[in-house]
């Protein structure tokens, strides 16, 4: 696992967006900032699981969280900017953005990997991304050191038999992530991301069905990467993509 320390309150009087805050990584992430002092902002498309962490959250006493209810695959352009434009009315900045919310797709051989399919998962894995940095970079501007980071995968730098469209995607995330990155050099931004290995979600399980879920690393083990990138101990990291195991 990647080797850091965590501090008790190190995320204090830090906002920070997490997306896919619902379930798996985001779930826990989210979870975690809130439980080391930070202010989380719950983005996700199932509000019953944005609820259960709202008030597992509220039960623990930590900072109020805010939900917002959306679906990457229909959200527009505008929604972004009316969020990131809420946000600023709310708290003021953004310290950070962790982009977890993926789709998988289908694991399929090449020529039968289907259109809609494929237009899903550019729309969720790096349109909706790229509209969500967008939105979100000015309000990441209005705090003093910012961190924003993408969600990569072993296959978004080395192509994959049949993971088509998703192994696609997650290249076009780490080219994404590294022009913004190279964009806001010297600024008081950073944008990395993270490839979060083989993890016991119900993504992966999709993905490898008869695999052993008990022998995978689960969310918990892997947030010490998750937490650094949203501490000021990475403030020299830019344009990266890091492995939490």
């Amino acid at each position: 696992m990647f080797d850091y320390s965590i501090t008790e309150n190190c995320l204090s009087n830090k906002t920070i967006l997490v997306t896919g805050a619902g379930a798996g990584i985001g779930r826990e992430a989210a979870l975690t900032y809130a439980k080391l002092g930070a202010t989380i902002i719950l983005l996700g498309k199932t509000v019953s699981k944005l609820e259960a962490l709202y008030d597992e959250i509220i039960a623990l006493k930590l900072a109020e969280p805010a939900i917002v209810p959306l679906d990457l695959k229909g959200a527009t352009k505008q929604n972004y900017i009316d969020m990131s434009a809420t946000i600023v009315s709310q708290f003021g900045k953004l310290d950070g953005v962790l982009l977890n919310a993926s789709m998988l797709g289908e694991l399929t051989p090449f020529t039968q990997i289907h259109e809609q399919i494929f237009n899903d998962v550019m729309q969720v894995n790096v349109t909706a991304q790229y509209l969500l940095a967008q939105a979100l970079i000015p309000t990441l501007q209005l705090a003093d050191k910012a961190s924003l980071v993408f969600t990569s995968s072993g296959v978004g730098n080395q192509g994959r038999a049949f993971w088509g469209a998703y192994s696609i995607s997650k290249f076009a995330t780490e080219g994404m992530m590294q022009v913004i990155a190279d964009e806001y050099e010297n600024s008081n931004l950073r944008v990395n991301a993270i490839n979060p290995g083989a993890t016991k979600t119900n993504m992966r399980a999709s993905a490898y069905p008869a695999e052993d879920k008990e022998a995978l690393a689960t969310p918990a083990d892997i947030m010490p990467l998750y937490v650094y990138l949203m501490t000021n101990d990475s403030l020299a990291v830019n344009g990266k993509t890091l492995k939490a195991q």
